[in-house]
């Protein structure tokens, strides 16, 4: 028992392999093809500033980040201490995001959720999701003292203000539902259904979006964009997801209204990564 445990920390708990696995999944999700008005394989959806290679370069360049976090974080438990040492490290990690895509803020959304899961799993070695996710909404909730004050001045914060929608922090302080409640679930049934890979993947994108209040669509396209991308969404479902036709069909005609309005989903596709990740640990669920 004890030697099996000690394959289960290492597994879970090496901070290079926490970051390797948390790199691919950013990068899984960028190259996930077809994402409505999102950059993928076809081209930069309704994103003028970002392309495939420019999102690969981003992934990349946070590799260092998420081994600090993890590193900063191993045998650690949530306190104000860790949670303004993770901050400064993820600020870091910003720095070279931009510097690595020449100003394109690719991943920012995704350094604070997938980052946090990394940190909660470097932790312990618990086969736990939702103990994984509880730890990281622990974490979330310290005050990060050291914020410069134009972290309340981003689109996710006046958003989040002007439209009363949790958003990401919001996410993360609940314990990320969007992530272990309905993408990842949505990911194993469609696969037990005998759905492709790449289909199940979409299925679990749609059904984040078809249920989450994404400050990315509120902040380029307001309550239209918003209503639209759930609408859109919850009809693809409906027709039996990316992996059927007519759930395939609606998926394009989803996407092309969201291209039309100008918006993207982009919370919905740092959720979709954190449920990656959280896919590639060992776990009991």
């Amino acid at each position: 028992m004890a030697c099996a445990q000690a394959v289960l920390k290492n597994v879970i708990c090496d901070p290079l392999a926490l970051a390797d696995r948390a790199v691919n999944a950013l990068i899984d999700e960028a190259c996930l093809t077809p994402k409505p008005a999102l950059v993928d394989r076809r081209g930069s959806g309704a994103h003028r500033d970002l392309d495939l290679d420019i999102m690969l370069r981003s992934a990349h360049s946070l590799q260092p980040t998420f081994v600090a976090l993890a590193r900063a974080s191993s045998n650690a438990q949530p306190s104000q201490r860790l949670r303004e040492q993770l901050a400064r490290i993820g600020r870091e990690g910003e720095v070279a995001m931009m510097r690595a895509t020449g100003g394109s803020n690719a991943h920012r959304g995704a350094i604070w959720i997938v980052g946090l899961l990394v940190s909660s799993a470097a932790m312990n070695p618990s086969d736990d999701l939702a103990m994984l996710c509880s730890q990281a909404a622990a974490i979330s909730r310290f005050e990060d003292r050291f914020a410069p004050s134009a972290v309340t001045q981003t689109h996710g914060a006046r958003v989040t203000q002007r439209f009363g929608v949790a958003g990401a922090r919001g996410q993360a302080a609940e314990g990320f539902p969007h992530v272990l409640q309905i993408g990842l679930p949505a990911l194993r049934e469609s696969r037990a259904k005998g759905a492709p890979e790449n289909a199940a993947r979409l299925d679990a994108l749609l059904a984040i979006i078809a249920t989450l209040d994404d400050t990315c669509l509120l902040h380029r396209g307001g309550r239209i964009a918003l209503d639209a991308a759930q609408s859109g969404a919850r009809e693809a479902l409906r027709a039996g997801g990316a992996s059927q036709p007519e759930g395939y069909a609606a998926l394009l005609r989803l996407d092309q209204k969201l291209l039309q309005l100008n918006a993207s989903p982009g919370g919905a596709a740092d959720l979709l990564a954190a449920a990656l990740f959280l896919d590639t640990l060992p776990c009991v669920g």
